[in-house]
């Protein structure tokens, strides 16, 4: 769900040929899968099509050519954070980080849990909290690619990049 609510967000702001946006999980449960049919139809409703998606594994790889890796739940940005070479972890961050209803939560309870035990309405939540912070990263990725134009004396030594 959250892969496509992204995409659609950086197409909408002219970004899509400038990010690179895929989906991974953890661990091989559900390699090879669809996406659970409850999902599907709740991304059917918001105009997504998710029919052509298949779960894949993340690989450790992915860390050299990405800026950022999105994880919904501690647990996974725990996993993420444990498998990323030096320097990489800082990488990792949890989707809810950037919405600001959660801004004053704890970092631990920022997680968005899987659905897939619960019913639909369970997955009405849960994609309202990745609605929720998509903007958010829009607008961090949008800052960073913006930055990354700007000459380099312009900018922080140390500003990492989204």
């Amino acid at each position: 769900m959250a892969e496509l609510a992204l995409r659609r967000a950086f197409e909408a702001a002219g970004l899509a040929e400038r990010v690179q946006i895929d989906s991974a999980g953890v661990s091989d449960e559900e390699l090879g899968n669809p996406v659970d049919p409850r999902a599907l139809d709740l991304l059917r409703r918001e105009g997504l099509d998710a029919s052509r998606h298949a779960a894949q594994v993340f690989d450790p790889a992915r860390f050299d050519d990405r800026d950022l890796v999105l994880a919904l739940d501690v647990g996974h940005w725990r996993r993420l954070r444990a498998l990323a070479p030096d320097g990489a972890a800082a990488k990792v961050r949890l989707l809810r980080e950037f919405d600001p209803a959660a801004e004053d939560l704890e970092h631990d309870d920022l997680g968005i849990y899987d659905p897939w035990y619960g019913g639909p309405e369970d997955f009405e939540t849960t994609y309202g909290m990745i609605a929720a912070a998509v903007p958010g990263v829009v607008r961090a990725v949008a800052r960073e690619l913006s930055a990354d134009r700007e000459p380099a004396h312009g900018r922080a030594q140390d500003a990492g990049r989204a």
